[in-house]
């Protein structure tokens, strides 16, 4: 009777991989985009205000980076939680909980009158924004046939990095001449968590995860529903099913324990420790290295959103070229142009240099993101997949968690007072090469497209 119905699932699957573009309706695309616009949107919008935040309440620099810290140990809680609940009971409902917990904390760091709270609420908030990413990362991943998971989950975070490219315009406009400007940014993304909430009500389920708890008629009738839609929007038969070596397991947490799988959540743990460290520090500390550097808050966040723009071009980028290329490879030489990016920002540091280096930079940092995203789920059976994407990206969030420590720290150990903007991109720019080079002993994408 097992080998029935893995049969049978694999029949499923097999029709489900054939089909040749995106099966759903194009408003789910939009669905989930919406949800990284305005979690992407969130993680920007705290490194934007900390200038502000340390002078409304009196606070020093090294208290105020704590913000950045407790969003980022949020990400990695809510992260980890979402997932288990998310390969427990469905994608959905994890998806449900994710924005409800970025949208309360948001709207409460809007209200904190105290730093305290503002450390609290970020918290909740980072929680959100974590399991968000996580979970949107499995579920575009497995609504995609095999060969296009890249291509829409790009399309998804796309959507991400337009609202990292739009909040430093937004922030210039409100933080620099209103005292309360930066709580209107959180206001925004709150209330875009909202709108996200009652979008949701629609999205299908899994079929993958669906399969994988053996609820064969339901993942069925889902992917008939795709096929039908395939051939409508094509106009055209469907190609033969070609079938291909699946693995479907069952089993929960401990699944991550066994070989290969326990490897693979230390390897890309660390390779995400070392990317998000050097990303985390570019993105939340950025404007604040720009004032200490001598440029006012209006200048610099003019200089980081003529940069941001970049993130536009590369999630575009990222849509069309992220299935061509073996993953590995791809992301090992975006991590290596990160590098010399940021050295030269580091060493050059003119306003054209910060604005032209930053932009191309951007365009790395939205088109190795989805790749990585995507590579990483790849690596990992659908029975677990949220629970190791999770974990990995939990673990590579301690480094984001504590980059302004790791590299303010790294700096003052480097250089004197006057030169830590220099000592400080040079660090981030070593996070880049070092992302390079675990990336090249990594295994194949193409390795993995039986899951």
């Amino acid at each position: 009777m097992q080998n029935t119905e893995h049969d049978g699932a694999v029949a499923l699957l097999g029709r489900f991989n054939r089909l040749p573009g995106w099966p759903w309706r194009r408003t789910l695309l939009v669905v989930i985009g919406f949800g990284f616009f305005f979690s992407f949107f969130d993680i920007i919008t705290i490194g934007l205000s900390l200038k502000v935040m340390q002078d409304q309440f009196g606070v020093s620099e090294s208290i105020v980076n704590w913000a950045v810290t407790t969003s980022l140990l949020g990400y990695i809680a809510g992260s980890l939680l979402d997932s288990l609940i998310s390969d427990r009971f469905g994608r959905r409902i994890a998806l449900y909980i994710s924005v409800g917990l970025f949208t309360l904390g948001s709207i409460m760091t809007a209200t904190a009158w105290e730093f305290w709270m503002v450390l609290v609420w970020r918290f909740v908030s980072g929680m959100g924004i974590g399991a968000e990413i996580a979970c949107v990362t499995t579920y575009m991943g497995e609504m995609s046939p095999q060969r296009s998971r890249g291509r829409y989950t790009s399309i998804a975070v796309a959507c991400g990095f337009l609202g990292l490219a739009l909040v430093p315009f937004v922030a210039v406009v409100l933080v620099p001449q209103f005292a309360w400007g930066w709580r209107a940014l959180f206001i925004i993304g709150g209330l875009g968590g909202l709108v996200i909430c009652f979008m949701r009500r629609h999205m299908p389920p899994s079929p993958r995860w669906l399969l994988n708890q053996g609820r064969y008629t339901e993942a069925e009738a889902i992917i008939a529903d795709a096929e039908v839609r395939s051939r409508t929007r094509s106009g055209r038969e469907l190609p033969p099913v070609v079938q291909q070596p699946v693995t479907l397991e069952r089993g929960g947490l401990q699944t991550l324990l066994h070989m290969p799988h326990r490897w693979r959540v230390l390897f890309f743990g660390l390779v995400w420790f070392c990317y998000y460290t050097g990303n985390y520090g570019w993105l939340e500390l950025s404007n604040e290295l720009l004032v200490e550097q001598g440029f006012d808050v209006a200048k610099s966040l003019w200089l980081t959103g003529v940069a941001s723009l970049g993130f536009v071009v590369g999630s575009i980028m990222a849509i069309f070229l992220s299935d061509r290329m073996e993953r590995k490879w791809s992301c090992a030489m975006l991590a290596v142009s990160w590098t010399i990016l940021l050295l030269l920002i580091g060493w050059f540091p003119s306003e054209v240099m910060i604005m032209a280096a930053g932009f191309v930079a951007a365009i790395s940092i939205a088109m190795i993101i989805p790749m990585m995203y995507t590579y990483t789920a790849e690596m990992f059976p659908t029975v677990v997949r949220n629970t190791g994407v999770s974990i990995t990206d939990g673990i590579g969030h301690v480094g984001g968690a504590l980059c302004p420590q790791i590299i303010f720290g790294l700096a003052a150990i480097l250089a004197a007072k006057e030169h830590q903007f220099v000592a400080a991109l040079t660090v981030m720019a070593a996070t880049g090469l070092l992302t390079a080079l675990l990336l090249m002993m990594g295994p194949r994408s193409s390795q993995m497209a039986s899951h």
